[in-house]
C-alpha cells in the first residue's frame, strides 16, 4: 500500500466524528464554539477556570441581548415615516366655493306649511315670557288657551321643570305632571330666562314603552324653543317633495347680485345648484361638473372670486335662524361641502375677504399609519357620492344605524336606498330613538369612530378672514340705488345694506405646499444597521449569521431527529425479537467504520457515513489468539524426588 493511502487509512481509524455530524448536541456546540469566528463563543470553551469562563458567558449573553434590543429598535424604526414639505410656485386650480343663505327657505313661501307650528310657538312664548306681537307683553296663564290640543304639543310638549325635575308644568295646558327619565341638561349662557328656577325643555318617551323617557332641559329658553321648533320643522320638511323644496328656497337670481372672477365678469351659469336639507338651495362656483376646472395664475384679491349676495333679511324665519348672513365653504371639486360642520359665516353690511393657502397632504398607509386610500376597505356605504372623507364615513355610519334602529332616516343626511325620512305620522317613535342614538354616537358607543379612518390623501385650504364695513357711508347711497336698479325687476324694493353681503375669495399667494410622508428607513439602511450592530457587539458578518442558523437550527434539529429515529428503530428491533424469539440483527449503528471495507481513501469518515457502513461479509476479523495456559506449568528437572526433601515435606 502506498504511504499516502496508509496515512489516509490511519486518519480514518483515529479521526473523531465532529462538526454537523456530531452524535450529540453537546459535541455540536463544542465544535461550533471552537470553529466559529464569533470570538465570545470560542473564549467560553478555551478559557481556563470557572470564573473566567463565567465572565465570558456573561459578556456573550449581554452582547446577544444588546443585539436583539438594537435590532428590534431598527425594525420598529423601519416602519416609521418622516414628513417632507415641498413648496412650489405654479398656476393653481381654483377650489370650489359653495355659498348658502343662512335662512334655508323663504319664510313667505313656507308660511302655509309652518302656520300651525308657528302659531303654537308664539303661544308658548306668550305663556312663559309674556310675548305678544303688537301688544303689551303681559304674561298669561296657560289655561287661557282654548281649542283642541295641537299635534306638536301632543307628541313633544314644552315643559317647565320644577322640584329637581320631578315635576313639570305643561306650557300648553298649564297642568302639572310628574316626569321621570334620564336628564340631559344642555346648558347655554346665551340668553337665560328671567327666573333662574325656570328650566325649559321637553320630554321624549319610547312609543312602545311609555316608562322609557328622557328629559332634555335648557337653562336658556331661546335654545329650548329653537330645539323644540327644529324637531317639528324636520317632521314637516320630511314630508315635502324635493322639487317643491327647491322652489321654496332661493334661486341663483335671488342670491347673486354681482360676480367677478380673475378680473372678468361671471354670472349664474358659473354656479351649480346644490340642495342641502338644512340650508336649502346652495350654489357652488367652479364645481367642475362640466369637466372644466378654473385656475388662476396671479394671487391677490383682484384675481379671485368677488360676489355680492342678496340676503333679504325681512324674509327670514324668526324661529328657525337667529343670525343673518350667508355661509360659505371652500372645498375640492370631489369633496362634499359640509356646510353645517365647517362652513364660514359671512356678515351683512360688510366686505369679507378670505385669503387662501393651498396645501396637499399625503400620508403613508399600512403599516405606517391607519389611513385608507379610497375608503373601499371601510365597511360603511358612502351615501354622498363623493370622494371618501372621515366626515362622510361618520355621517353615513350614523345614518345606517338610524335606519337599522329607528326604521327611518334622519332628515339632515342623505337618504339610503329603500329608506324614507322620519316623521311622526309614520314613525311616532323616531324622536326618542334619534336622541338616544345620537347620545351613543357622541359617546363613541356605536363603533363609527372605530370603523372610520382618515383619508391618506386630502387637500386643504387654510383660510384667513378679514372684515371691513361695506358699503362706506359716502358710497352707500349711490351703490344701493344702482344695485336696486339692476335687480329692480326681481326685488321690487329699495335695497338696504343689511340685505347685502360682499364676499371675496382669493389666493394670498400661489405657493402650493405639499406635505408627504416617506419611509424613514429603507431596506438597504435596515440591513446596513443590522450589519453595524452585529459587527459592533459580536464581530459577526452575514456568513456568521448563516453559520448560526445552520448549526443551531438545521444541524441541531437533525441530531435530535436522528436520536429519535434510533430510539424508534431500537424499540422496533426489540419488539420484533420478542415476537420471533430470534436475536436482533446488528443495526447500522453497531457497524465499525475502521473494520469496514466500504471506506474509501477519497471519503473521509463522518458520523453519517459511519452509520451507513455495512458489516464484514465473513466472520470476525483475525484477532490475537488467547494464551495457552498449560505452558505456564512448572516442569521439574528431576524425575525422582530426593529422600530428604520427601521427609521435609512430610514434616
Amino acid at each position: 500500500m502506498a504511504p499516502g493511502k496508509k496515512i489516509t487509512a490511519r486518519i480514518k481509524k483515529t479521526l473523531p466524528v465532529r462538526g454537523p455530524q456530531a452524535p450529540t448536541l453537546r459535541e455540536l456546540m463544542r465544535w461550533y464554539c471552537l470553529n466559529t469566528n464569533t470570538h465570545g463563543c470560542r473564549r467560553i470553551v478555551v478559557s481556563r477556570g470557572r470564573l473566567r469562563r463565567f465572565i465570558w458567558i456573561l459578556l456573550t449573553l449581554s452582547a446577544v441581548g444588546l443585539i436583539l434590543w438594537q435590532c428590534a429598535e431598527l425594525l420598529l424604526n423601519y416602519y416609521s415615516a418622516s414628513v417632507s414639505v415641498t413648496v412650489q410656485f405654479q398656476k393653481l386650480p381654483f377650489p370650489a366655493v359653495t355659498i348658502c343663505n343662512i335662512n334655508p327657505y323663504k319664510y313667505s313661501s313656507m308660511k302655509d306649511y309652518l302656520s300651525e307650528l308657528d302659531k303654537e310657538t308664539k303661544k308658548a312664548l306668550e305663556t312663559f315670557y309674556g310675548f305678544s306681537e303688537g301688544k303689551t307683553k303681559v304674561r298669561r296663564a296657560a289655561g287661557d288657551w282654548n281649542g283642541t290640543e295641537s299635534p306638536f304639543f301632543r307628541h313633544v310638549p314644552l315643559l317647565r321643570f320644577e322640584n329637581s325635575f320631578r315635576a313639570a308644568t305643561d306650557l300648553r295646558s298649564g297642568r302639572k305632571r310628574k316626569v321621570e327619565g334620564s336628564v340631559f341638561h344642555k346648558d347655554s349662557s346665551i340668553v337665560n330666562s328671567g327666573d333662574s328656577n325656570d328650566i325649559i325643555g321637553f320630554q321624549l318617551c319610547d312609543a312602545n314603552n311609555s316608562s322609557e323617557c328622557a328629559l332634555y332641559t335648557f337653562s336658556s329658553g331661546v335654545n329650548a324653543i329653537q330645539e323644540w321648533y327644529k324637531l317639528h320643522y324636520m317632521n314637516i320638511m320630511a314630508q315635502i317633495p324635493l322639487e317643491t323644496k327647491e322652489e321654496l328656497s332661493y334661486s341663483a337670481d335671488d342670491l347673486l347680485l354681482t360676480c367677478f372672477f380673475d378680473g372678468l365678469s361671471c354670472d349664474k351659469r358659473h354656479f351649480t345648484r346644490f340642495h342641502h336639507p338644512l340650508h336649502g338651495n346652495c350654489y357652488t362656483f367652479n364645481s367642475g361638473e362640466n369637466g372644466t376646472v378654473l385656475s388662476t395664475s396671479t394671487g391677490g384679491s383682484e384675481y379671485g372670486l368677488q360676489v355680492v349676495l342678496y340676503i333679504d333679511e325681512a324674509d327670514y324665519n324668526p324661529f328657525l335662524v337667529t343670525s343673518t348672513g350667508a355661509k360659505i365653504i371652500v372645498h375640492d371639486q370631489d369633496e362634499y361641502p359640509f356646510i353645517e360642520d365647517i362652513g364660514t359665516e359671512i356678515e351683512t353690511a360688510a366686505a369679507t375677504s378670505i385669503g387662501m393657502h393651498f396645501t396637499r397632504s399625503r400620508k403613508l398607509s399600512k403599516p405606517y399609519s391607519d389611513c385608507t386610500e379610497t375608503g373601499a376597505d371601510i365597511p360603511v356605504e358612502n351615501l354622498y357620492n363623493k370622494s371618501y372623507s372621515l366626515q362622510i364615513c361618520l355621517h353615513s355610519c350614523f345614518q345606517k344605524a338610524m335606519v337599522e334602529s329607528c326604521g327611518c332616516a334622519q332628515y339632515a343626511q342623505p337618504l339610503p336606498n329603500g329608506a324614507e325620512y322620519c316623521n311622526y305620522k309614520k314613525n311616532p317613535n323616531w324622536m326618542y330613538c334619534y336622541y338616544r342614538l345620537h347620545e351613543k354616537f357622541v359617546k363613541e358607543q356605536l363603533g363609527c369612530q372605530q370603523i372610520c379612518k382618515d383619508a391618506c390623501s386630502f387637500k386643504e385650504w387654510a383660510l384667513t378672514t378679514s372684515i371691513a364695513q361695506w358699503p362706506s357711508t359716502v358710497s352707500e347711497d349711490w351703490m344701493l340705488r344702482v344695485l336696486s336698479w339692476d335687480k329692480g325687476q326681481k326685488i321690487n324694493k329699495k335695497l338696504n345694506k343689511t340685505d347685502l353681503a360682499n364676499l371675496m375669495v382669493f389666493y394670498k399667494d400661489l405657493n402650493e405646499r405639499f406635505i408627504s410622508e416617506n419611509p424613514a428607513n429603507t431596506l438597504v439602511i435596515l440591513l446596513s444597521n443590522f450589519g453595524g450592530q452585529l459587527g459592533l457587539w459580536m464581530s459577526c458578518s452575514v456568513v456568521c449569521v448563516i453559520e448560526i442558523i445552520e448549526v443551531f437550527f438545521i444541524d441541531s434539529f437533525s441530531i435530535v431527529m436522528r436520536h429519535q429515529w434510533q430510539k424508534a428503530k431500537k424499540w422496533w428491533n426489540h419488539r420484533k425479537r420478542d415476537e420471533t424469539g430470534k436475536p436482533p440483527e446488528v443495526g447500522d449503528a453497531e457497524q465499525q467504520g475502521h473494520d469496514n471495507p466500504a471506506c474509501s481513501d477519497e471519503d473521509l469518515p463522518t458520523f453519517n457515513t459511519a452509520l451507513r457502513l455495512p458489516l464484514p461479509q465473513e466472520g470476525h476479523p483475525p484477532r490475537t489468539p488467547p494464551p495457552n495456559y498449560s505452558t505456564l506449568r512448572l516442569e521439574t528437572a528431576f524425575t525422582e524426588q530426593l529422600p530428604d526433601t520427601l521427609e521435609a515435606g512430610q514434616h
